[in-house]
């Protein structure tokens, strides 16, 4: 017979447990094979993401944190304009800010500059100098400064305009305290971004022209991004969203772009903006200025201009436009002083 059987006399089955002694070992060795299987893929997701996230921390730090250039001129070295250095405290009074006071002789007209992201007062591509230099052959006093994140002693974070708006108004406030009676703001970038969010808080302003305004917000955040690397919009935006307040100590919903972009602001802008931007794309200037109804508001969109380059790329036709639209809240002061 083929069959074994029991002390009883019962047939066993040679596949029986007694007949199989390996079954068992085979069994153990198939779930531990899966449990280090399981294990190697939960680590390899981990990894990658971790390295997901620390890319995202590495550009988020990047973006808190540019690298500005230390200041190579002055005022008088670059144009022979005389100048006083002077310091001032943000409106609420978190730093002090250094900059440049370059009087008109005789006038209550005060420009102040608001230079861009990555920068400091020079804003050597733009040129800076050049302009100052033209505001003061019309006549009007000039204060040019630093942001904290391009500050030559005690830098900060750049916050998009959060911290950067308050440092602005502390410069409207110097220029007021000199005297100035029509104060006229003139941003550039991020510069001009911040331009706008003081714009919503103060009545010290008289007009403002901003040059390729670029305003921090989801969108442009993640354009800005996308320029370097290709990443998904999400959870990308998420993920900055989430790490900027631990970065910088601001977050995308601190800064009131969503008001910038609905406001109908009290005094006159003047935008100007190249359909070649590749920072912060033009319809966010048609938008700005479709919103405007002050008679004297007016826009350029300059077609193949890129980004802060419009003067440089056009100055005789950007001087133009700036010395008509300054005429006309020139004017526009005047009658309302009689």
């Amino acid at each position: 017979m083929d069959l074994a059987t029991t002390r009883t006399g019962a047939p066993v089955s040679p596949n029986s447990e007694e007949q199989s002694p390996g079954a068992p070992l085979l069994s153990l060795r198939m779930i531990r094979f899966k449990h280090i299987a399981l294990s190697l893929l939960l680590s390899v997701f981990f990894f990658f993401a971790f390295c997901f996230l620390a890319l995202h921390a590495y550009i988020a730090w990047v973006l808190s944190n540019p690298t500005v250039a230390p200041l190579y001129s002055t005022p008088y070295l670059a144009k022979g304009l005389e100048y006083e250095e002077v310091a001032f405290p943000a409106l609420d009074g978190s730093r002090t800010m250094q900059g440049w006071y370059i009087p008109a002789a005789g006038s209550s007209k005060t420009i102040v500059f608001s230079h861009g992201y990555g920068a400091n007062r020079e804003e050597t591509w733009v040129p800076m100098y050049d302009l100052a230099h033209y505001a003061h052959t019309l006549n009007y006093n000039v204060v040019m400064f630093d942001y904290s994140f391009a500050a030559q002693t005690n830098k900060d974070v750049a916050t998009g305009g959060k911290k950067e708006s308050q440092q602005l108004l502390g410069a409207i406030k110097l220029a007021k305290e000199r005297g100035a009676k029509e104060i006229v703001v003139w941003g550039f970038s991020m510069g001009a971004g911040t331009a706008l969010q003081a714009g919503l808080v103060t009545k010290d302003v008289d007009a403002m022209i901003l040059d390729s305004t670029f305003l921090l917000e989801p969108d442009t955040l993640y354009h800005n991004i996308r320029q370097n690397i290709n990443l998904p919009r999400h959870p990308s935006l998420e993920i900055m969203e989430l790490l900027f307040p631990v970065l910088n100590g601001t977050g995308l919903d601190q800064i009131p772009y969503a008001k910038v972009k609905a406001m109908d602001y009290p005094f006159p802008v003047l935008f100007m903006h190249g359909t070649q931007d590749d920072k912060a794309p033009y319809p966010i200037a048609e938008e700005l200025a479709a919103n405007q109804s002050n008679p004297y508001s007016d826009s350029w969109i300059v077609k193949d201009s890129h980004h802060e380059l419009i003067f440089r790329e056009h100055p005789r036709e950007y001087l133009r436009r700036v010395s008509a639209f300054l005429g006309n809240v020139q004017a526009a002061a005047e009658q309302k002083s009689e």
